[in-house]
């Protein structure tokens, strides 16, 4: 019991804080301008990402591309697919099917929005779910951080393990 106790401090906090943690996501949004969604996915110009948790949003990164044509060239979305690795949703104009489905492999849940929605409405929104029971792609993007951040810590652990690490 000592050991899974030190594990879990190395991995974020105490026992008590372990079992609340706060919940954070990556959402990203298609967008020109960093204000509103107004692009669709698959030519989006840029795509910016925010890291939300129920009292805080932070900018995380921006990704510009060049001008992209709306048909055709799968391999257009091969960067934006490795840019959102982590995100659990992305708010788009549009996007299309077979965009669909290799965001939803990711565990990237795509959104549409209406073009010119706020970002800073969308964040609210995301903030606002987080604190109650969100929708069901959330609670799946939820459950599935936390079971990555579980396989994190039992790779410490097995790597403390393998070194001698004594309790």
């Amino acid at each position: 019991m000592a050991l899974l106790r030190h594990l879990r401090i190395l991995a974020g906090g105490t026992e008590a804080q372990r079992m609340t943690p706060t919940p954070m996501i990556k959402a990203a949004f298609a967008t020109s301008n960093r204000q509103c969604v107004n692009e669709h996915f698959g030519s989006a110009s840029g795509i910016l990402i925010y890291e939300v948790t129920p009292d805080q949003a932070t900018m995380a990164e921006f990704a510009q591309f060049g001008e992209l044509d709306r048909d055709g060239h799968e391999d257009k979305l091969a960067a934006k697919l490795t840019l959102l690795r982590g995100c659990a949703v992305i708010y788009c104009e549009a996007v299309g099917g077979s965009a669909i489905q290799q965001l939803l492999a990711l565990g990237v849940q795509p959104l549409r929005a209406e073009s010119g929605t706020l970002i800073a409405t969308l964040v609210a929104e995301l903030q606002a779910a987080l604190k109650g029971d969100g929708p069901a792609w959330l609670n799946r993007a939820r459950t599935r951080q936390l079971k990555t951040e579980d396989s994190l810590a039992d790779a410490r652990f097995a790597v403390m393990e393998a070194e001698g690490w004594q309790d």
